[in-house]
């Protein structure tokens, strides 16, 4: 997975990560019909992450990433289209 973001100052990098992960695999527990989240599990793999900045080269990576974004959407589009939900929910 890759993901752009941009953290203010006043947040960790391990702070924002954390985050991301934690309301991440909540909202798949969630999606998949979990009734209770993973306490005392593990979703993501723990501390395990890669960073970088990039500055100058942002529009580079935002390039980068736009395909696969696009192609995410593509997909969530394809998927309601085989399963659309049904009129009472």
């Amino acid at each position: 997975m890759h993901i752009l973001i941009s953290i203010p100052p006043k947040y960790s990098v391990s702070q924002a990560v954390g985050f991301i992960k934690g309301k991440s695999a909540i909202a798949i527990a969630r999606y998949v019909g979990r009734k209770k989240n993973f306490i005392g599990q593990s979703f993501w793999a723990r501390d395990l992450y890669y960073v970088s900045t990039v500055g100058k080269d942002e529009e580079t990576v935002r390039e980068y990433t736009k395909p696969q974004e696009e192609e995410d959407g593509r997909i969530e589009q394809l998927k309601k289209s085989r399963h659309p939900k049904h009129p009472m929910t």
